[in-house]
Order: C-alpha cells, then sequence, then structure tokens
C-alpha cells in the first residue's frame, strides 16, 4: 500500500513539532495505540495541545458532549 503523506500532512492535527510520524498515520496510531493513548486526529484544538492523548481523557470528551 502506498503511503499518501503529502496528502494526510494537510490534515494532520498534530502539534509536536519534531514528530517523526507527522502524516504517517499507520505509525503513529500504532505509536500511540502501544501507549495506550489515541493521536491527534482524535481530538479537539485545545486538548491535544495539552499532549494528553490518553483513553481516559478521550472517554471525558466523549462524556461531556465534546467530541
Amino acid at each position: 500500500m502506498e503511503c499518501k503523506k503529502a496528502e494526510n500532512l494537510k490534515n494532520c492535527k498534530c502539534t509536536y513539532p519534531d514528530c517523526p510520524k507527522k502524516g504517517l498515520c499507520c505509525e503513529c496510531l500504532a505509536y500511540h495505540l502501544k501507549n495506550r493513548e489515541l493521536p491527534a486526529c482524535c481530538f479537539d484544538k485545545t486538548t491535544e495541545k495539552s499532549y494528553d492523548r490518553s483513553f481516559e481523557k478521550f472517554t471525558e470528551l466523549v462524556s461531556k458532549g465534546r467530541i
């Protein structure tokens, strides 16, 4: 399968400046799931900037209707 990194970067919400996985969605998702997290694309802009991408934070936001 061909990676569409340039296309993926157009929609990437990651604000971490030196992230080597930007635009590489499959690598990003695998990395975050391994760490019991979700990638930036699952969060709103404010929460993403906090770098709290935990399952617990996601659940909290869903229960508050923010996602």
